[in-house]
């Protein structure tokens, strides 16, 4: 396996990323998006790739422009999860699909996890000629996310109002990318940001009649399905869905990383009718 480091610019934050290839020509690609204030080299981003590449695929594992929860690059300048908008989310995944496409790869399978996941219904929906999606832990997404996860205390809990309230007039006033200190978020996020949620965060479900390429969905025994909601997507979708709920696993697959291996590398080499290497 050789991997690289790589940085694709945008028009403001270049996104840095990890590409992996398989030793000789490889049989297909799979792009993989992270989760809230994660990055490419934790998580699912970190323990897949490795066995993907012995199914012969190229993989792809990058930050989007909100990534971890606050960061600096080659200023004091700073850069993160904390600032993330869904436009940027949604452009910076159609980046790393345009860098894919231009090293031979047009078609890749997703992989999305959490935040990453809802992001990813949204990159299949706009490019149906996906050959396959593995949402991990994909969250509902949609404009109640915040009251959603407001009511088990996330999300500032009983105080959205108060908070929605006060980000609206730092932006009134200009100050959209000042930091709110925010209970069951992760600690600060910008006004600019938190209006972002309530309004342009795509939704899962809506979207899942557009996705027709075949579907695995995993949630874990720990995560409440309410809010990652595979059944239900199940249902709507036009391509066949397959779902799995791991047992003993909560929404970062700590110490379940092996059964996730396993599930997702069998499920795309069946998809993709592709055979592991030695």
């Amino acid at each position: 396996m050789r991997a690289e480091l790589v940085s694709i610019p945008t028009e403001t934050i270049p996104l840095d990323g990890l590409y992996y290839e398989p030793e000789g020509r490889a049989a297909g690609a799979a792009l993989l998006f992270h989760g809230n204030t994660m990055n490419f080299y934790v998580g699912a981003l970190r323990f897949l790739p490795p066995m993907l590449v012995k199914l012969g695929l190229a993989c792809l594992a990058f930050n989007r422009r909100g990534h971890d929860i606050l960061s600096t690059r080659n200023s004091r300048v700073p850069e993160g999860g904390a600032f993330q908008l869904a436009r940027e989310g949604i452009e910076d995944n159609r980046s790393a699909a345009r860098w894919m496409a231009e090293r031979g790869f047009p078609h890749p399978v997703i992989i999305g996890h959490s935040n990453g996941g809802m992001l990813a219904v949204r990159h299949v929906a706009d490019h149906p000629e996906t050959p396959a999606l593995a949402l991990l832990s994909a969250h509902g997404g949609g404009r109640n996310i915040v009251q959603r996860g407001a009511q088990s205390g996330l999300m500032g809990g009983d105080r959205v109002e108060e908070f929605a309230a006060r980000a609206r007039d730092m932006v009134k006033a200009g100050r959209g990318r000042e930091l709110i200190l925010m209970p069951g978020w992760w600690y600060a996020i910008s006004a600019e940001s938190f209006l972002d949620r309530l309004t342009e965060t795509p939704d899962t479900l809506e979207l899942a009649p557009k996705v027709r390429c075949p579907t695995l969905y995993i949630r874990g025994d720990q995560e409440p399905g309410a809010n990652y909601p595979a059944e239900d997507f199940k249902s709507r979708a036009v391509g066949p869905c397959t779902v799995e709920i791991v047992a003993d696993c909560d929404h970062f697959y700590n110490g379940r990383e092996e059964a996730i291996q396993a599930i997702v590398s069998s499920w795309v080499a069946e998809a993709l009718h592709l055979t592991a290497k030695r």
